[in-house]
């Protein structure tokens, strides 16, 4: 899954792409990076981020998803939101998938996603962006966020969400040491019976065992957390570097491929 941000204010790449023409054209050189899936963002979620309106998010986000299906309508595209809204207006002009960070938790979010027969992604966040690192605090983070993607993925399916895949919310109100255990202990998750997505493209985690690093110096960080949670069963991971990662991963295909 290849990371488009169509903002000002990410964390890794705000700005870069907030001009509809260059979020398109990185799209399309994310696909021939080889990327399966684009997800496309118009809001940032990096810690301490502020909302923006539903109406703002559809200006940045709809020309892009216009624009990349315009010219490629087989390519699969999610959008990256927490508002039924933006989620509606993206599912009637071609995407597929709905990726919210906040879980599913919105019943109009999920009437709106059964309506379009579309897919999902619940992702784990404890509190909001704005504060989701205010001391993030769990007894047992591995068990706690499985069970909390359960009720997720149980609601999900009974609105009548058929395809629905889980995300730990790596970095979503975790500690690096957090973030690590669920990297370590991703198996955990398959009891769950989805799909598992990871996201844990050039974040702060990675930073910490690199002081000082910024954003973009996190590649490497980026390939190795990608190893481990594909050989620890995630179905797809979601990145900026789409290139690195995806020959990282024919790798680990080719490992486990031998090891069956």
């Amino acid at each position: 899954m290849g990371i488009v941000n169509v903002t000002p204010d990410s964390f890794s790449d705000g700005g870069r792409y907030l001009d509809h023409a260059a979020a398109i054209a990185h799209a399309f050189d994310l696909l021939a990076q080889g990327a399966d899936i684009l997800d496309v963002g118009g809001e940032s979620t990096r810690p301490g981020s502020e909302a923006v309106s539903a109406e703002e998010e559809l200006r940045r986000v709809l020309p892009v998803i216009e624009g990349i299906l315009a010219r490629q309508p087989a390519c699969v595209v999610s959008i990256d939101t927490m508002k039924p809204a933006v989620a509606d207006a993206c599912l009637q002009r071609g995407a597929r998938i709905v990726n919210d960070i906040s879980g599913l938790r919105s019943a109009e979010m999920r009437a709106v996603i059964a309506q379009h027969g579309g897919a999902a992604v619940a992702m784990h966040m404890q509190g909001t962006p704005r504060t989701m690192q205010h001391n993030p605090t769990y007894g047992d983070v591995v068990l706690e966020v499985r069970e909390e993607l359960a009720k997720c993925l149980q609601i999900a399916r009974e609105s009548g969400i058929a395809d629905v895949a889980v995300d730990p919310g790596i970095g979503f109100g975790k500690t690096a040491a957090h973030n690590f255990q669920l990297l370590r202990q991703l198996e955990a998750f398959h009891e769950l019976g989805a799909p598992i997505l990871v996201g844990p493209s050039r974040k702060a985690f990675i930073g910490s065992l690199s002081p000082g690093s910024k954003p973009h110096e996190r590649v490497e960080g980026t390939i190795a957390a990608c190893v481990i949670s594909a050989m620890n069963g995630a179905h797809a991971v979601r990145v900026h570097d789409v290139a690195a990662c995806k020959r990282a991963l024919l790798v680990v295909d080719a490992v486990r491929s031998i090891s069956q």
